[in-house]
């Protein structure tokens, strides 16, 4: 197992031992550590204080900077829907992980099979059911930013 992987199991380790779910995470450019995370549900009522997330935060915090492009993410666990959302925003290039989502599954947490399983179907069917609701004569905040930023 690599060294960035290996640091992304501890974390996971400690966590459990700690009390907290077995998810930690390494981001990494250039083969050196940025910045590290764990699942802190269990120290936080934040439902979006995920291993991958915090270590996002941290770093994007640190350098002052939305783009991570160049950047690897060590994950001990198959990334959610949510923290996979937010390596595609962020620009992350490579994830590795350890455990499947259907490893997850096997030991009781399997809310991200349930929204990977969700995502396949039409909005329709999912278990969260979203509705546009289109503006009415009001400010349109969409193009709003459009005007602000046409100009470079």
């Amino acid at each position: 197992m690599d060294q960035f992987m290996q640091r992304a199991v501890e974390l996971a380790v400690e966590n459990v031992q700690e009390g907290g779910e077995p998810f930690g995470a390494v981001l990494v450019k250039d083969g050196k550590i940025v910045s590290e995370g764990v699942n802190e549900l269990h120290k936080k009522f934040d439902i979006s204080g995920h291993a991958e997330l915090i270590a996002i935060r941290k770093a994007q915090s640190e350098l002052k900077t939305h783009d991570l492009t160049g950047y690897t993410m060590y994950a001990s666990g198959e990334p959610c829907p949510m923290c996979l959302t937010s390596m595609y925003f962020s620009g992350i290039n490579d994830v590795y992980f350890c455990a499947s989502v259907e490893d997850a599954v096997s030991v009781g947490l399997g809310k991200s099979k349930v929204i990977y399983d969700d995502f396949k179907k039409p909005n329709e069917e999912r278990s969260l059911i979203m509705k546009q609701m289109p503006l009415d004569n009001c400010k349109n905040p969409m193009k709003m930013w459009k005007e602000r930023h046409k100009n470079g």
